[in-house]
Order: C-alpha cells, then sequence, then structure tokens
C-alpha cells in the first residue's frame, strides 16, 4: 500500500516547480520585481566582495540599520530587532504571548501564518469576517470589542490589510489600541504594505506602550529572497520580545546592507515604484471592467496587490490561476487567505514591471472562457 504524500513535500515541490519555470512572472505573493536601485545592488556588491557573509552579524542587527528602521518609521526611542523577513518577527510575537488559554483575534481575511504560530502555541485563533461592503471591507470597533475579553493575549492587524488592500485611519488605530488596552492584550500592528499607502498611522504613534509594529523589506524593496524585516517596540516590550529570538546569530549581513542602502533612497525609489503600481492597477481596472462578472471590490488598493471578483462571472479562482500558470503567470487564489470568502476571488500583485501586467491584461478574456471548462487541477497553495 502506498504511503500518503506529505502535504509538506507537496507544498515544497509546488514552489520549486514555480521557482524552475523560466520567466515566470510572479503576480500572486506581493513581493517587488521592478529593477532594483543601483544603491541597492552596490552595496550589497561591496558586502560579498568584502567577504562581509563570512561572519555573524550582530544578534539584534546592526546598529546603523536599527537606527534608520526606527527613523523611518517616526517612533524616535523605540528600539528595532532585525530579524529573517517580517514573518519571524511575528512568530517571536507570538511565541512571546501565546499560549493555551489565550486568544489571538484578527480579521479574515488576515495574513495566515500568525494564526498558525498561535495555534503551535496552543491559543485559539478568532477570525473577525470583514470581506462584506457593509463594512467597507474593514473592521470596526464595535466588532473587535465584541470578540476580545480577559483571555485574549494579541489582537493582530495587517494595515494595508493583504489581500484586500484597505487602510486604518488614525482614529481606528486609536480605537484598536484602546480596546488592546481595556482587555490587557497587545496590539501587533503589521506594517508590511504600508509604504504603498496613503495617511498611514503605525500604532507606536498612538499607542507606544501597549504595541508592537513589525516591518518588511520584502514588497517595497524587493528584497523578498533575502529575509529581512524588523519588529520595533518601545524598550520594555522590546527587551520581553528579544528573548524568543531565535535569530541569535543575526540576520544575513548582505540583506542588511542592501536594507540600510535602500533605506538611504528610499523617497526616490518609492516614488518610482508607486508609479509603476497606480499603472498596473488602472490597467487591471480596465481589463476587468471589459468582462462581465469580473469585478474590484476594493479601489484604490492600499497595497501593491489587488482583489479580482470572480465569484459573478461563474468563474473557480483556482481554474483562473491555473490557466494563467499555463502561460507562465503566477497569480494567487483566495483560499490562500481564507477559507471562508476564497472561493470570490484571486490576488493580483502590481509591484512588478508593466509588461507582465500588459501581458496579464491582453490574455485576461481568453484566460476567464478557459477557466469555465476547466474542472482538473493540481493542488495550489
Amino acid at each position: 500500500m502506498s504511503k500518503p504524500q506529505s502535504a509538506a513535500l507537496v507544498r515544497n515541490r509546488y514552489f520549486d516547480e514555480l521557482s524552475a519555470t523560466p520567466g515566470l512572472y510572479w503576480l500572486g505573493q506581493n513581493t517587488n520585481h521592478i529593477e532594483s536601485h543601483p544603491a541597492v545592488r552596490e552595496a550589497m556588491l561591496r558586502s560579498i566582495e568584502a567577504g562581509e557573509f563570512n561572519a555573524y552579524a550582530p544578534p539584534l542587527g546592526f546598529e546603523a540599520l536599527r537606527e534608520a528602521i526606527v527613523a523611518d518609521l517616526g517612533t524616535p526611542g523605540a528600539e528595532a530587532l532585525v530579524t529573517e523577513g517580517g514573518v519571524n518577527a511575528l512568530a517571536m510575537i507570538c511565541r512571546a504571548r501565546c499560549k493555551p488559554g489565550t486568544t489571538l483575534v484578527t480579521t479574515d481575511p488576515t495574513w495566515k501564518w500568525p494564526c498558525l504560530f498561535a495555534r503551535q502555541q496552543g491559543a485559539e485563533v478568532i477570525e473577525i469576517p470583514i470581506y462584506d461592503p457593509a463594512c467597507n471591507y474593514r473592521l470596526t470597533p464595535e466588532a473587535l470589542r465584541a470578540h476580545v475579553d480577559e483571555r485574549t493575549a494579541i489582537i493582530y492587524l495587517v494595515d494595508p490589510n493583504n489581500p484586500l488592500g484597505i487602510r486604518y485611519t488614525r482614529e481606528e488605530i486609536e480605537s484598536f489600541a484602546a480596546i488592546a488596552r481595556d482587555c490587557g492584550a497587545l496590539l501587533v500592528h503589521d506594517c508590511t504594505y504600508r509604504d504603498f499607502a496613503d495617511g498611514h498611522t503605525p500604532a507606536l504613534h498612538v499607542a507606544p506602550k501597549g504595541s508592537v509594529v513589525s516591518t518588511s523589506f520584502s514588497k517595497w524593496l524587493g528584497l523578498a529572497g533575502l529575509r529581512i524585516g524588523a519588529l520595533v517596540a518601545a524598550p520594555d516590550l522590546f527587551e520581553e520580545l528579544a528573548q524568543t529570538s531565535t535569530s541569535v546569530l543575526g540576520a544575513s549581513v548582505i540583506a542588511q546592507r542592501a536594507a540600510q542602502a535602500g533605506l538611504s533612497v528610499k523617497a526616490e525609489w518609492m516614488k518610482k515604484v508607486r508609479s509603476i503600481d497606480r499603472t498596473n492597477k488602472a490597467m487591471i481596472q480596465e481589463a476587468a471592467a471589459a468582462i462581465d462578472g469580473l469585478a474590484l471590490p476594493i479601489m484604490p488598493s492600499h497595497g501593491n496587490f489587488l482583489v479580482l471578483e470572480t465569484i459573478t462571472a461563474g468563474i473557480r479562482p483556482e481554474a483562473l490561476v491555473e490557466c494563467y500558470r499555463r502561460q507562465g503567470i503566477m497569480i494567487r487564489q483566495g483560499t490562500y487567505h481564507t477559507q471562508r470568502f476564497g472561493d470570490r476571488f484571486v490576488k493580483i500583485s502590481t509591484s512588478v514591471p508593466q509588461g507582465w501586467v500588459e501581458k496579464l491584461c491582453t490574455l485576461l478574456p481568453e484566460m476567464v472562457a478557459q477557466a469555465r471548462t476547466l474542472n482538473d487541477l493540481p493542488p495550489q497553495f
């Protein structure tokens, strides 16, 4: 009798096949594929040529980078801990606060991995549905208040939300922070996409003692494969969270040099990136409007991605994903983000070369027609 396939191995082979696809257009992971800023490339090359990768980095990150992260966030007096990607920062936070008998409260959709980390620690995860035009696709203070109590260890807020692209106001962040304070929870503000948003307010600006911010260099700077991120918190909370770090030998030296260079040219770089991102979104909006049943429920998106609804068009998201995969384009099915609402949409990343989006839009009518006939689908993650 044959053994059942390992889910972990199937998932890894799926992404290995994508990575091995020549010229694949990555339009599903919110990664940034715009050609790197020369200063960032030069910083990495200098680090390699100097052989800096032969030694470990400081365990909390290079001091110059830690200072630059705090300055960029506008949170003087806070401390930054450089991590191996933003996901590592969130794993640390969950290890520090989640345990049996506690809850992590978040939205649905949300970013799925902190939910996994909380469950690994024995905590219950409560997901508040927000995929609804009645609440403008956002968490309300009233809904949050109804789902927290003395068990709540963490309120996890992805802002801008991945995959919806909504952005919370300063007043909303203040309300969420007050609710967290009242129930004794830690407000974890995942700010991965803040650099694509207008008017974003990091929670540390309104609740420096009761919140922690996680950030990433994967999306705005295009360093996903280098694994570099950070958590930022007030000194006392920083000390508590640092005790759960597994990055005891520091994050990648080359990645840190790239991150520091990126921060030094950020204003110039993001002006270019956001211009391309906006143009790409407009192209997708125009292409979707020409096909009956397709819809972009959230415009503008404050992230580097769009939710494209397919349900009214009678298309399974997975079928559209598979049709595009056969054309060398990766987009993502909604079930990656949410089991409850995943049958409604696909997600398309927009911080990519304009030619990639032009091809996606040109193919859209044909892909929709093919998707309506496709039932035999491979596993998708």
